[in-house]
């Protein structure tokens, strides 16, 4: 009877992991639910894709905060990290300084600062938060500008206080610290990012739209 229960308990705990794992497998973001229901149709009449596979996707979302002491003063290294992970959801990597810097006292392979890059489910969900409830809780915030991209599709802006994070308790903090955060898509041009990024829900500020641009959606 004893070796029947014990067949019987590991049965249901595989089962319950095997249900566990089947659920996180299962999970869709609300913001990749939105790409493939709005923005892929939008995109392909948009820009007259003829195949799916051509419509542009966010690849990866990296965010990267310096530490200008983080050599003389280690514990300000490790909250950036601790808050960092906070933030992401993820464990960042230390950066290191490329090149001597005189004038910072900064030598070649010096820790400067920590960065972590997301991708899948997670990049999702961090830009979800971001969206709804970090950047709406930025002082005088009035929309993204639409000139940050690098001509390659990518997009890149700055955030000032990391406290805009409600995963973050002011009281624990040593300092209030900036961040950048860049998009990656694969995108081939900035005004396939832009209009990839904004149907998302990023909120960029409207820029000039041209009158055949007009005249393409409309018809």
């Amino acid at each position: 009877m004893a070796k029947e229960s014990k067949t019987v308990k590991n049965k249901n705990s595989k089962a319950k992991k095997k249900t566990t794992q089947s659920t996180t497998v299962g999970y869709i973001p609300n913001l990749h639910n939105r790409y493939l229901d709005v923005v892929i149709p939008r995109l392909t009449k948009r820009f007259s894709y003829k195949n799916i596979m051509e419509v542009p996707k966010l690849a990866t979302i990296s965010i990267n905060m310096g530490v200008g002491d983080a050599k003389v003063n280690p514990k300000a290294l490790e909250s950036a990290i601790d808050g960092l992970t906070m933030i992401s959801g993820q464990k960042p990597v230390v950066t290191l300084s490329k090149k001597d810097i005189s004038n910072f006292k900064i030598r070649k392979g010096f820790p400067v600062g920590c960065k972590v890059t997301l991708r899948g489910n997670r990049m999702y969900d961090f830009m979800e938060r971001l969206i709804s409830i970090a950047l709406p809780r930025t002082r005088d915030f009035r929309g993204l500008s639409f000139k940050s991209f690098d001509g390659r599709g990518n997009y890149s802006f700055g955030v000032k206080e990391q406290i805009i994070f409600t995963e973050i308790d002011y009281d624990k903090i040593d300092s209030v610290r900036g961040m950048d955060i860049t998009f990656s898509t694969t995108a081939k041009s900035d005004n396939e990012s832009y209009w990839l990024l904004k149907l998302i829900g990023l909120p960029l500020r409207e820029k000039p739209v041209k009158q055949e641009e007009v005249e393409v959606i409309n018809g």
